[in-house]
């Protein structure tokens, strides 16, 4: 429910923003429940359209000419990520600096408190699910939030107050200990409040605060169910042979495929089981999803990390959430659109405020801190990356920074330098020195005082680059005039071809 409440608006949100039908967005939300949610592998992950490919959806659908041109695109990147997950290429998601997923999670934490602050506060000119720091009407995440104390809707602010309060209530120890309330989310009670005072107290105790009609969820409300039915659009396949076709589905792939797995990895981490999802099966999956959703006029898809840790922090424990979110976004179309639709965004906020907190506590920049530089300033450096420029850019900035220090620390690993006495200076290359190493030799051994003895232990290597072999070469011949020892122990096990001799 909770997960339904939170996807509901978001699928609104980002087809409108993507320049497509509204229910492309919705299409998008129901396969990537019932759909990927069935075949993979993720107890807790949830899919849906993103907010990271609007841009690519509005500038593809422009290129191509149509919405169905594009819904092609989408069938076809769906099968190049089926082929990516077959080829086992969802290794790469192993690969990506734990700091950098946490610097993610805490930076959407942080997204969805600041753009939600405008919601709460009856603000609602910007669309629900939008990530980028610089919106599309030329605004950005602050001045958003400035102009939104500008505009405060005082109806809005009460109801997103009541529902805070009972969703902070809902996490206090003696109402967890009331069996009931495990039955009935947090959430739900917010959500419900949120309606009740709307459609209710308000019209009969403060008509002046009744929410506008732009204030609450605006789900499209068909006839009946050949309607629905008429809404599903099916792509264009007569622009089979188009070189652009190609083009899009290939950077919707890639792009869609990076951001699952990032998603994927987050998720892991945030599971209180600590159970890790495989990451080819989740490509397959999300490939079978996007061409299905393609076939059906739907968006293309991703595993969304908003959704997902919304499905945590609500208790979600299986992959049982995931689908039952796409049944009920199905239900809502169908049976009861109109009562969705007296949903106040402000009380949506209040969940995603809560939620956005629960990824960004303070705890936690404190543990990444006395953790050291090397985990804490890739972390801080995705979390700016992230709410200054998007939800991909941010993280390639965090990857690049999080390798920076790896790359830093191995340099310094691979070879040590142990002062034994005044004048005895030990080099210790470790099992691998590669030519990185090369810079950090040179500066050691250029400080080395005249008269001293240096001893190049070898003896653990295994592989040592033609590089740094060269630099050895060097300062031995430099070393004869700075009246400098040079005693080099040879290694006991090597591959490398050629060694210096011991001297």
């Amino acid at each position: 429910m909770v997960v339904f409440l939170v996807a509901l608006p978001l699928c609104l949100g980002i087809a409108l923003a993507s320049g497509a039908p509204m229910f492309s967005g919705i299409i998008a939300g129901i396969v990537g429940g019932l759909v990927v949610g069935v075949l993979s592998g993720s107890q807790l992950s949830v899919s849906g359209p993103a907010a990271g490919l609007t841009v690519i959806v509005l500038n593809a659908i422009d290129t191509l000419g149509s919405f169905e041109a594009f819904l092609l695109a989408v069938v076809i990147a769906g099968f190049i990520q089926l082929i990516l997950g077959i080829v086992n290429a969802g290794i790469i998601g192993h690969f990506f600096p734990s700091s950098v997923i946490k610097g993610m999670l805490s930076a959407i934490g942080l997204i969805l408190i600041l753009k939600q602050i405008p919601h709460a506060l009856g603000d609602d000119q910007d669309y629900e699910g939008d990530e980028a720091f610089f919106q599309q009407d030329g605004l950005n995440t602050f001045t958003e939030i400035i102009l939104a104390f500008q505009n405060i809707d005082l109806g809005a602010v009460i109801i997103s107050l009541i529902s805070l309060f009972f969703l902070i209530i809902w996490d206090r120890p003696f109402m967890k200990k009331l069996s009931w309330t495990n039955i009935v989310p947090g959430a739900l009670v917010a959500v419900v409040s949120g309606i009740v005072i709307n459609t209710f107290i308000y019209p009969q105790f403060a008509s002046d605060f009744v929410l506008a009609k732009s204030h609450l969820v605006g789900l499209p409300v068909p006839k009946d169910f050949s309607e629905v039915v008429g809404i599903l659009t099916l792509p264009d396949f007569s622009q089979i042979f188009n070189t652009e076709i190609y083009i899009v589905a290939f950077t919707i792939a890639i792009i869609a495929s990076l951001e699952t797995l990032l998603s994927l990895d987050a998720v892991d981490k945030l599971d209180p089981q600590k159970r890790i999802a495989p990451t080819n099966r989740e490509l397959r999956a999300q490939g079978i999803g996007n061409m299905l959703s393609g076939l059906i006029g739907g968006l293309p898809l991703t595993a969304v990390i908003v959704r997902s840790t919304a499905n945590i922090s609500s208790g979600g424990k299986t992959k049982v959430s995931a689908i039952f979110h796409g049944f009920l976004l199905i239900i809502s179309v169908l049976l009861f659109p109109r009562v969705i639709n007296l949903i106040p965004l402000s009380a949506l906020a209040a969940v995603l405020l809560i939620v956005g907190f629960k990824l960004t506590k303070p705890a936690l920049y404190k543990d990444l801190y006395a953790k050291g530089n090397d985990q804490f300033i890739p972390f801080v450096v995705t979390i700016l990356a992230i709410l200054f420029t998007d939800l991909l850019v941010g993280i390639s900035i965090g990857i690049a920074t999080g390798i920076f220090f790896v790359l830093k620390t191995n340099l310094h690993q691979s070879i040590t330098v142990i002062k034994e006495d005044s004048e005895t200076y030990i080099f210790n290359l470790e099992k691998d020195v590669s030519f990185l190493n090369k810079a950090y030799l040179r500066k050691r051994l250029k400080n080395i005082p005249s008269g001293s003895k240096v001893i190049i232990d070898e003896s653990d290597s295994i592989w040592i680059d033609q590089d740094v072999l060269e630099t050895i070469e060097d300062f031995k011949s430099m070393a004869e005039n700075e009246n400098i020892t040079v005693e080099i122990r040879k290694p006991k096990k090597s591959k490398n071809p050629k060694f210096i001799d011991a001297s």
